[in-house]
């Protein structure tokens, strides 16, 4: 387990009860049931205190934890008879970017995530999560054969932004997102996207332009990087915390601003404790949402989702 700086507290009491587990499995005679069930009682509270009162900069450090769940894990999670689709038919595969065909709750859907990596090996292969516009082409390409074939999309938000460098912009990285989210707006199937992670900038947007956008408890989703925002405001990247504050990040903010839809409860400390249970809850939201676009008219959902994003930030 990876401890966070804030969990301080956390770490020492966990640290102790592994210590006596350690102890009792050496020596069979020592007794430590009773010591190590009032250890995590103490250490379940203390963690419910932490996490009830998270700071938007310790959302942003829970929503980049190493351990989180990425769209691959939510994918396998999920997702029945998935059949991965490569390549935007253009240039190259863009390992940023999976997507796919398969089944949610028996149902053909379309999936695309962003992807991390959950390892050094895989951050490296997919790029940490940021796409360059093939992975964006790709992204198009799946919609695209959604709507040929009447299926609900599914998407799975995760990047810190989309990739700056050199060679993305020489291939036009702001027109593919663009397009991108373009190709979101035209959809006459239902669109869900869910983040859960960081939804940075445009990168997300691209493909979270959705009938309903959902958030996880602890995820974050903004129009810029809270050490982007500090360096451009402040000229010092570590005032990101103030940033973080500014930008109203969080899930719980931006559903008060109207800008998600809703919110999926993560388990106590994160959905990185028990992944399972966070990607379970995803998915009994994602299942009733999806029932409620069931046998909607393309026209109704792409007036449905325009209107839904003209509205945000409307003060009359």
């Amino acid at each position: 387990m990876i401890y966070l700086d804030f969990e301080s507290s956390v770490t020492e009491l966990e640290g102790k009860i592994a210590e006596l587990r350690a102890l009792a499995a050496g020596d069979a005679t020592v007794s430590i049931a009773d010591e190590v069930k009032a250890l995590e009682k103490k250490a379940s509270k203390s963690l419910a205190d932490l996490y009830v009162n998270l700071t938007p900069w310790q959302k942003t450090q829970v929503a980049r934890h190493p351990d989180r769940p990425h769209a691959l894990a939510y994918i396998n999670g999920l997702i029945t008879d998935f059949v991965p689709m490569a390549g935007d038919r253009k240039f190259a595969e863009d390992f940023a970017v999976v997507g796919g065909l398969g089944r949610f709750l028996g149902s053909s859907v379309v999936v695309i995530g962003q992807e991390k990596g959950a390892d050094t090996q895989g951050r490296l292969k997919h790029n940490f999560g940021m796409a360059r516009p093939e992975g964006y082409r790709k992204a198009v390409r799946l919609m695209e054969l959604a709507e040929r074939f009447g299926i609900p999309v599914i998407t799975f938000v995760d990047t810190a932004g989309a990739y700056p460098g050199i060679d993305a912009e020489e291939r036009g990285q702001a027109e593919a997102i663009a397009r991108s989210t373009d190709c979101c707006m035209g959809l006459g199937v239902p669109l869900i996207s869910l983040i859960i992670g960081e939804g940075g900038s445009g990168g997300a947007i691209a493909i979270a332009t959705g009938n309903s956008v959902l958030m996880m408890e602890h995820s974050i989703y903004s129009v810029i990087s809270p050490e982007g925002a500090a360096s451009i405001l402040w000229r010092d990247a570590g005032r990101a915390k103030d940033a973080a504050a500014a930008l109203k990040i969080t899930a719980q903010d931006l559903k008060k601003l109207g800008v998600i839809d809703d919110i999926v409860n993560e388990p106590l400390g994160g959905a990185h404790r028990q992944p399972e249970q966070a990607i379970a809850s995803a998915g009994e939201m994602i299942g009733r949402i999806l029932e409620a676009f069931a046998g909607v008219s393309p026209d109704v959902l792409r007036t449905q989702r325009r209107e839904k994003f003209l509205a945000i930030g409307r003060s009359i």
